[in-house]
């Protein structure tokens, strides 16, 4: 989602530690602020580091648990699936 809001100077200085979380939490992707109705400044917060999305890979390794001899490969529908219709096939027919 991105989100851009504009902020005069005034209200930036007084909310501004608050602006930056909202940034760093990506609840905002873009403020403007403005000076007599120009905009003075635009922030954004920093791309993702490298570090940062190679954490993401992998996180949840191991917190997933299957019974022993349980097969991720194995069919799942004892009766053919007629996937057009997203219903079991009517085999009479």
């Amino acid at each position: 989602m991105t989100e851009t809001r504009t902020f005069g100077a005034a209200d930036f200085k007084a909310r501004c530690l608050e602006i930056l979380d909202l940034l760093a939490t990506r609840q905002l992707t873009r403020v403007l602020v403005t000076k007599r109705g120009k905009v003075v400044a635009v922030l954004t917060p920093p791309e993702v580091s490298e570090a940062e999305a190679a954490g993401l890979h992998g996180f949840m390794k191991g917190s997933v648990i299957l019974p022993p001899g349980f097969d991720l490969t194995a069919p799942v529908l004892d009766e053919p699936l007629n996937a057009d219709h997203g219903a079991l096939f009517d085999e009479e027919r």
